[in-house]
């Protein structure tokens, strides 16, 4: 009994029993009559009148009939003849499921928890078309997430989540449907799998991270030799650029204080400044000879 109709079913007593009492203080004698009649009142509204809040529906059936689904607000009925069969809640509700020791299509056993978010669309549908929708969605969501489970790859399983939810979900909302049911959204909590299977798949993961840095450095080498060959032929077709660069390593390698470089006398010969600049101009008054010919 809500509070407007238990206020009015208190009033009605206390009206019957202030006029009984009233009643009998002037002429001394009971009279019931009256007093009974603000009592039956209060029991035909106590019994008629009913209130549903904002995201209530009442399913009225009238003599085993449905009458109508009546709510939100102040609403009659007729007492015995009419009878309120459910209460419907429209607010968006939770169920958690699981489903354990399911066997996926690689046949890997893995525990998973997920939870759906739905609510009821069709009071009506919902009241009259199935006993107990609660039960009925948790039951419908633990067979639809085997069902998934057993279509689906471990590794897809694990690595793409929403595409697993948006399957789970389809597939709920479509056997819900007919029960005036309307599903949101459903996610996939947790994925767990045996401990013997985590541990050859951290392996297995570990191997791949080192297969790949092996052939990223393969990579790394194999580029690096193509550019040496590279340098080695233009240092080859021009020698004075080489003890250029022999000068340039040696400039690099002096310029902080205190260094102190030993090299061998032919070495030092070789990359003479003075000889490098004869070389030079050796080449310029030979222009079509190879630069090694006249260095010669």
């Amino acid at each position: 009994m809500n509070k407007i109709t238990s206020a009015l079913v208190f009033v009605l007593f206390a009206v019957g029993i202030a006029i009984g009492g009233l009643l009998y203080s002037v002429d001394g004698y009971m009279h019931p009559f009256y007093s009974l009649g603000f009592f039956a009142a209060a029991i035909l509204i106590g019994s008629s009148l009913k209130m549903a809040n904002t995201w209530q529906k009442f399913v009225v059936l009238r003599a085993g009939k449905l009458h109508g689904v009546r709510g939100p607000g102040m609403f009659l009925i007729i007492p015995i003849v009419d009878q309120i069969i459910a209460i419907i809640d429209e607010r968006i509700q939770t169920t958690a499921f699981n489903a354990e020791q399911a066997l996926t299509k690689d046949t890997v056993p893995v525990n998973v928890d997920a939870i759906i978010f739905w609510h009821v669309e069709n009071a009506e549908a919902a009241a009259l078309k199935i006993t107990d929708y609660r039960e009925a969605i948790d039951r419908v969501a633990q067979t639809s997430l085997r069902e998934m489970i057993g279509s689906s790859m471990l590794a897809a399983l694990l690595s793409d989540r929403k595409a697993a939810d948006e399957q789970l979900r389809a597939e709920i909302a479509a056997k819900t449907a007919a029960w005036g049911i309307s599903v949101g959204s459903v996610e996939v909590r947790d994925v767990a799998i045996p401990v013997a299977l985590q541990d050859s798949m951290s392996r297995q993961a570990q191997a791949e991270r080192e297969k790949q840095a092996r052939i990223i450095l393969g990579s790394a080498e194999e580029e690096v030799a193509s550019r040496f060959v590279a340098a080695a032929k233009a240092y080859a077709e021009h020698p004075i650029a080489l003890q250029l660069r022999a000068m340039n390593i040696i400039y690099e390698t002096t310029k902080e204080r205190g260094a102190t470089i030993l090299i061998p006398t032919a070495m030092v010969d070789t990359m003479n400044p003075a000889s490098a600049l004869v070389l030079a101009g050796l080449a310029a008054h030979n222009v079509g000879e190879q630069p090694l010919k006249a260095a010669a």
